[in-house]
């Protein structure tokens, strides 16, 4: 039986509702902005600190908030290999929704002071919490690419959630998403699809002064030095594993949820690609280079 079936089976049992999966946008069409950004937000309320202890299992949960195709699956494998941090394949909650199933159940919640919002927001909690107390860690971290239209939310979610932003080129990015599929993803398609994603990158990244950005060719360049930074941002000793996480085998990096490549399966950091040349860059992708510093004279430097 499904774990999904075995879930809805106890819900429906001890409470009434139900996890069902978000409809998609259509059939045979997979959209670059997810669903969960573009469809209404479930109501719901921000637990106060003194609330955190009852409302929450998980404690300062860790989110990279990413667009697609800048090695969050790389970043995902060394912060995996660190002895106190969990790192998952990507989970996509915001594409998961709890519903009541009768008119008892919506009034039973709602006397509970639980919106439809407030439900789903405990469930992603327990999934969470449970795959952390498996693993035998202390952190946990979640790579979801969508995660960057849904930051508010996990803010409120978790308060005391932290957040790693992980920037690429933006002619790499739209590169890379193209190189991914190029018939059903011309180039010019690419720029948009993940001009989209960079957009919501940067409003979260502008909203969080307290998060921590990294770039991708930062980390395929020195990645002891960055793995160094990033660790000390999350209280954690620097482990030497991050640099040689593992050879991983298909079982473990699933096509749908993060890269599947042979460069991420090596177990090592590989060599990033040469930065694009001035003339390279699509003129709408110009003011977000700008915006994370890749301006001519850097892109210049690193192809060099």
């Amino acid at each position: 039986m499904s774990l999904a079936r075995n879930l809805n089976r106890a819900l429906t049992v001890t409470t009434g509702l139900q996890v069902r999966r978000a409809p998609r946008a259509g059939k045979g069409r997979i959209s670059a902005v997810p669903k969960a950004a573009a469809r209404p937000a479930a109501a719901y309320r921000r637990p106060s600190a003194e609330e955190l202890a009852t409302d929450r299992l998980l404690r300062q949960p860790v989110f990279v908030i990413s667009s697609i195709r800048s090695g969050s699956t790389l970043l995902r494998m060394m912060l995996g290999a660190h002895p106190r941090l969990h790192t998952l394949h990507e989970l996509h909650l915001g594409r998961m929704d709890v519903i009541c199933d009768n008119w008892h159940s919506e009034h039973a919640m709602g006397a509970l002071g639980h919106a439809r919002g407030d439900l789903e927001h405990l469930l992603w909690d327990r999934v969470l919490h449970r795959e952390l107390v498996k693993s035998g860690k202390d952190f946990i971290v979640e790579k979801t690419p969508a995660n960057a239209y849904m930051y508010r939310r996990l803010k409120d979610c978790w308060p005391d959630a932290r957040f790693v932003f992980l920037l690429r080129h933006p002619e790499s990015v739209a590169r890379s998403w193209h190189e991914s599929d190029p018939v059903k993803r011309p180039y010019d398609k690419a720029v948009t699809d993940v001009l989209r994603y960079m957009t919501a990158v940067e409003e979260a990244r502008a909203a969080d002064t307290d998060g921590f950005t990294v770039r991708y060719e930062d980390i395929t360049a020195d990645p002891g030095r960055e793995m160094r930074r990033l660790c000390a941002f999350l209280g954690v000793d620097y482990a030497p594993a991050m640099l040689n996480y593992g050879r991983k085998s298909g079982r473990e990096l699933v096509r749908g949820l993060g890269d599947w490549r042979d460069n991420i399966r090596t177990g090592t950091v590989q060599p990033g690609r040469a930065l694009p040349k001035e003339d390279e860059i699509p003129e709408r992708l110009r003011a977000m280079c700008a915006a994370w510093g890749y301006t001519s004279d850097t892109a210049s430097d690193s192809a060099s």
